[in-house]
């Protein structure tokens, strides 16, 4: 099947991308940023997606929108705006078997920075409303709201040692996902599921069913 994954320069997406390539899919990957790998099955677009054209890429199969800022000032641009356009380009179109978005945690919970986790709410409403269009194709839809992942980008709090014990304090399983525990959960949702759509996946170890039990 072919693939567009958004956000693949690094991170969950470039996990995500490579996941799919590892099982012999074709993947067009799209960033603000050059690609940072090469494969034979994989062509890298780079592309603001909510400023710029964005590219023709040609029918795909399966959509997975994973670009996203956080706290930058442009989060519901980026992540709710720029998200809505590329699925309303690729995604809401005959042919397409599978969207996935990728959320947070914070849609949920309401933590984190406000913007950001408004976006990522928008996201998730915005996903329900997708999967009621395309299912009459026959087509599933979902988002994927992780909470903490080890990612680059989370060195602020992951590499202070303080600071992650206080994170393991709330969080039940104690540990964080990597990016390819994510990428697995990404690739079961658009490759394998047939039949669960309409649906938000929390993937967060425990941490927002923690509770303090008194008596």
């Amino acid at each position: 099947m072919k693939v567009l994954i958004t956000g693949t320069a690094r991170g969950i997406g470039r996990a995500i991308a490579q996941k799919f390539l590892s099982q012999g899919h074709t993947v067009a990957g799209m960033d603000i940023l050059p690609a940072t790998f090469t494969h034979e099955n994989y062509t890298h677009f780079v592309a603001d997606i909510a400023k710029d054209d964005l590219p023709a890429v040609g029918a795909v199969d399966i959509l997975i929108n994973n670009a996203g800022v956080q706290n930058s000032g442009e989060d519901i641009d980026t992540n709710l705006k720029g998200t809505i356009r590329v699925t309303e380009k690729y995604g809401v179109r005959d042919g397409i078997k599978s969207v996935l978005f990728i959320a947070s945690a914070s849609a949920r919970t309401g933590s984190e920075f406000p913007e950001y986790a408004a976006s990522k709410g928008g996201v998730v409403a915005y996903m329900k409303n997708v999967a009621m269009r395309i299912a009459p194709l026959g087509a599933t839809c979902n988002s994927l709201s992780p909470g903490g992942v080890l990612t680059p980008s989370n060195a602020h709090v992951t590499d202070n040692p303080a600071l992650w014990a206080q994170i393991m304090e709330v969080t039940p399983l104690n540990k964080w996902a990597t990016e390819e525990e994510i990428a697995e959960f990404a690739f079961f949702l658009t490759a394998v599921n047939k039949s669960m759509t309409a649906q938000d996946i929390l993937v967060d170890n425990g941490e927002a069913n923690n509770f303090k039990f008194v008596w």
